[in-house]
């Protein structure tokens, strides 16, 4: 598979990167064309000045060949610049295959002090599942993968999975909307231009629909007029003076409009490209059909509307032209007509605004996802059944563990059902915990999964497995577990969970951390709560010969000939290899 996946990008990276040379040699050309042209252009004018009319026939055709090639140059430099970027996605993907992505965003910043299970499993960080997955490109896209990841949501599963399976087919499509929005000016914030959209009220009243069309052809008429001696050139000029004074009248109400909505036509621009191509794709599954029907709105395509958009503050941004502003503005009172229309426009779309950014955005996190399930063809997809927990799963993995070498574990676990995970340091303890809550996650996420099969009735996650102590809030690193332990407590009160709990009450000593885990653990099982707990206390062990809901399983590790070997497999009953002594010694810390 990792052969078939080499292949499959090497591929597509030198096609890019031919298309790619090819684009950059027209750009060269198209360069010393406009520099001949302005050569030639300028030495017809020096030797024919004698003939001005011939001279200034060569200007204007110079001026107008040397803004066709200007636009040429510039849809070749986009062109160039969309190719580099599938460039970069497919050199990206065979930098994963080997599992260089280190230097990728980790997004910490989606790290949750009272969440479930965020700071627990290596879901954010360096080296973590989410810069592992992560190719989402939009701001809210990104927020959009993490929260599907935090959202410990487990409904609809069948439908997510069946969206990524459809969106892990369609690469052409997911590297073309990933480019796309690579692209894009990301340094505006979609949520604070929607903010500013709803909270706008306008200004321009309604007359200005349709008074800068009468107020233009008047002008005409008392131009021809005046050129006509009709009328005296007072009446002409104050048609044109009184332009200005209304117009003057908004000045600057539109001067401070014309700003904040400028710095939007790029956005606006760029984001009606993303949804163009959502627009342009079919899909079978009802999840990507339900995001594709929120940039619909009657008849008129979203990106439609968000060029339209586009084109009218692109009108509005004349008026920084001084010259076309003063004339524009005094004969057709150019500004307030373009305020009118993005007004207008505001008012009958600001409603569907959030709808269109929040398609963009889920497609952009799905690809995310049908990308990592496209990369790893050999994962399963869950079989989701009703009813109450149960995860069976044979050949677990974690998606993070060297695929060399990486051990897999059958997990058999049903509600009400606790589990006592005993064994050695480096054993193999808290990866087994950290895979478990890894399936629980991404099967949540409708994601396949690295193991040979599983069958699943959701549940959600909580864990206990790094608490830490706070200075700034003053707490130990016992009090800190308590917390933890409490949230615990108290939300599975009202939900049912799974619980992951990594050698509890650290912070105490030997025997109030033995009596005080054993109690946490039996009420745990009168509540019938559902989960596992890895241990280095083998008395704790001792709570499974009274109730049999609690089991005990281990992780071995082997001491022959002075040397420490590890299995990592999961078994049923109590350690009884513990290596910390000989790992003291062996490393020289102690004496023998």
């Amino acid at each position: 598979m990792k052969t078939d996946l080499h292949s499959f990008y090497t591929e597509r990276a030198e096609r890019f990167k031919q298309q790619r040379d090819t684009i950059k040699n027209q750009l060269r050309l198209s360069s010393t064309i406009r520099l001949v042209l302005f050569l030639a252009g300028a030495a017809g004018i020096y030797f024919l000045w004698s003939q001005w009319q011939v001279a200034a026939m060569i200007a204007v055709g110079t001026f107008a060949g040397f803004l066709f090639l200007v636009s040429r140059h510039e849809n070749l430099r986009r062109k160039r610049d969309f190719q580099q970027a599938l460039l970069d996605r497919n050199e990206l993907e065979l930098k994963m295959i080997h599992r260089d992505f280190h230097d990728r965003p980790h997004g910490s910043e989606f790290l949750e002090d009272d969440h479930e299970y965020s700071r627990d499993i290596d879901l954010f960080g360096a080296g973590s599942f989410f810069q592992y997955v992560n190719r989402s490109v939009t701001k809210d896209g990104v927020s959009t993968l993490a929260n599907q990841f935090l959202s410990n949501d487990f409904k609809n599963i069948t439908e997510k999975q069946e969206a990524i399976k459809e969106l892990s087919q369609k690469v052409d499509f997911r590297h073309n909307y990933g480019a796309t929005a690579t692209l894009l000016n990301n340094e505006k914030n979609p949520k604070a231009m929607l903010a500013w959209v709803k909270g706008y009220e306008t200004f321009v009243p309604q007359l200005f629909s349709w008074l800068p069309w009468v107020w233009f052809i008047a002008s005409i008429l008392l131009g021809v007029a005046y050129f006509n001696d009709v009328v005296n050139g007072y009446v002409f000029a104050a048609s044109f003076f009184g332009g200005l004074a209304i117009t003057g009248k908004y000045v600057k109400r539109i001067t401070s409009f014309s700003a904040n909505i400028s710095t939007l036509e790029l956005f606006f621009q760029q984001y009606s490209q993303l949804i163009l191509a959502i627009e342009n794709e079919s899909f079978e599954s009802e999840l990507l059909k339900e995001f594709k029907s929120r940039i619909m709105v009657g008849d008129d395509p979203a990106s439609q509307r968000f060029q339209e958009l586009a084109r009218a503050i692109g009108r509005l941004d004349q008026r920084n032209n001084m010259l076309f502003g003063v004339l524009a503005n005094g004969f057709g009172l150019w500004d307030l007509k373009q305020v009118h229309t993005i007004e207008k426009w505001l008012q009958h779309n600001a409603a569907h605004i959030e709808n269109w950014l929040e398609a963009v955005a889920q497609i952009d996190a799905m690809n995310s996802l049908g990308n990592f399930a496209y990369n790893h063809a050999d994962y399963i997809y869950p079989t989701i059944e009703s009813g109450d927990f149960k995860m069976n799963v044979v050949d677990a993995k974690h998606p993070l563990l060297d695929p060399v070498k990486a051990v897999g574990n059958d997990i058999n676990i049903s509600s009400g059902e606790f589990f006592i995970i005993t064994g050695a340091n480096m054993a193999g303890k808290s990866t087994f915990l950290r895979t478990v809550s890894m399936n629980i996650v991404m099967a949540n996420a409708g994601l396949p999964v690295w193991a040979q099969s599983m069958v699943y009735s959701p549940i959600k996650l909580i864990t206990s497995m790094r608490t830490s102590d706070s200075l700034t809030d003053d707490e130990s690193y016992f009090f800190s577990e308590l917390k933890r332990l409490k949230y615990i407590v108290d939300k599975i009160e009202t939900e049912r969970y799974f619980i992951v709990l990594d050698e509890i009450l650290k912070g105490t000593n030997s025997q109030d951390k033995a009596n005080g885990s054993r109690k946490l653990i039996e009420k745990l099982s009168r509540k019938h709560a559902t989960g596992i707990i890895a241990t280095h206390d083998l008395s704790l062990t001792e709570v499974a010969n009274e109730y049999d809901s609690i089991s005990n399983y281990f992780f071995d590790a082997d001491i022959t000939n002075d040397e420490l070997t590890f299995d990592y497999t999961f078994k049923n009953g109590i350690a009884t290899n513990m290596n910390a002594s000989f790992l003291l010694r062996k490393m020289g810390i102690v004496d023998e």
